[in-house]
């Protein structure tokens, strides 16, 4: 037979002629310095970072511990709820007129729901391959505006926040058995006392707690009838003698 007759290449298409195997990933040794094994290696590397931050909160929690507030009261109307410091940018957002009363769908769900759902979509949005925040404008502008939206919103809430009032209305106190059916107390009542100072005595935002005062019938009685800070003069309207039992019962509120 002569060479190069009566002979026939035949080619297999299930077999690369580059040699290339597509659906099998490389070994990461083959990128040395760049990747390193998942076992034990990088999760050791995480475990450490995790328990670093572990401790850390850990020991933040132990030299600042959580601000107890006292027993939730689902009847004290005079209470100003305050949500936890990552939610107050939306807390404040729904103090503008244009997001609350008969606008509040606009101020819950709306401004919310376009701000967080253009967030969702920055990144299908600008889908190029460069990581320089320079040169992606917008995911960088959808970013940066997000930023100042929350950061001047929970700054402005925090500022106008009345912190004191805040703590005041939350202060634990000592709580004693109060006898509502006392003329004392039907006189705190018919005077509107209770409107500031809650039904149990225990004080709200704008009025002290009337438990453990430390004060006398006859000093109860002058501020009772004369007022003292922000409590006006001329709120009791009964004669002297129901002055002095309404004096009598405040000064005799005393937890045990």
């Amino acid at each position: 037979m002569h060479r190069g007759k009566g002979l026939k290449f035949v080619g297999d298409s299930r077999v690369p002629a580059d040699g290339r195997k597509p659906n099998i990933p490389k070994d990461y040794s083959e990128y040395p310095g760049k990747t390193e094994a998942f076992w034990p290696n990088f999760l050791l590397k995480e475990w450490l970072v995790g328990a670093v931050f572990l401790v850390g909160f850990l020991c933040l929690t132990v030299a600042h511990p959580s601000p107890l507030e006292k027993i939730a009261d689902p009847s004290d109307t005079a209470y100003i709820p305050l949500p936890d410091w990552y939610f107050l940018f939306l807390y404040q957002l729904l103090k503008y007129a244009y997001a609350s009363g008969p606008y509040n769908v606009i101020g819950a769900l709306v401004i919310p729901g376009l701000a967080f759902g253009a967030l969702l979509l920055a990144p299908f949005i600008d889908r190029g391959p460069e990581r320089r925040p320079s040169k992606r404008p917008l995911a960088t502008g959808f970013m940066l505006l997000a930023l100042a939206g929350i950061t001047y919103l929970t700054w402005e809430s925090v500022a106008m926040h009345d912190w004191e009032a805040a703590a005041e209305q939350g202060k634990i106190v000592a709580e004693v058995e109060i006898d509502t059916s006392a003329e004392g107390y039907q006189l705190l009542e018919a005077n509107g006392c209770i409107t500031c100072h809650g039904g149990e005595l225990q004080g709200g935002p704008a009025a002290p707690a009337l438990i453990d005062t430390g004060l006398a019938p006859e000093e109860v009685a002058e501020i009772a009838k004369n007022g003292r800070g922000a409590m006006p003069g001329g709120l009791f309207t009964g004669s002297d003698e129901e002055l002095q039992t309404l004096a009598e019962f405040i000064s005799g509120l005393k937890s045990e």
